[in-house]
């Protein structure tokens, strides 16, 4: 059974910074492209980055390009997401999840498995 356990969610004031982890377990995903998400109460779940398999193929949804970073580790099949310069609303439910293929995707409906959401919270 495939299991993603996202941590390291929490409070944090404007400007500052956090670091998500998301650890897979059940089956190994080293070839499959893998992404974090975020949903915000009354809003649609949206992209926030996705990684290639060997994380030489980045993408970022532009409301956190210069300020988040994603990167991965194969030999513990985890992936990370930095967050850096947090603003109020970066607030939101954050989601991490992994594709059937090795191709990135900012599509929620390409995701397979997904972990059940760690909450950030910027107070301004």
């Amino acid at each position: 059974q495939v299991q993603l356990v996202e941590s390291g969610g929490g409070l944090v004031q404007a400007g500052g910074s956090l670091r998500l982890s998301c650890a897979a377990s059940g089956r190994t995903f080293t070839i499959n492209a893998m992404g974090w998400f975020r949903q915000a109460p009354g809003k649609e779940r949206e992209i926030v980055a996705a990684i290639n398999w060997n994380g030489r193929n980045t993408h970022y949804a532009g409301s956190v390009k210069d300020r988040f970073t994603i990167s991965r580790d194969n030999a513990k099949n985890t992936v990370y997401l930095q967050m850096n310069s947090l603003k109020p609303e970066d607030t939101a439910v954050y989601y991490c999840a992994v594709r059937n293929t090795v191709l990135v995707s900012d599509n929620p409906g390409d995701y397979a498995y997904w972990g059940q959401g760690t909450q950030v919270t910027v107070s301004s």
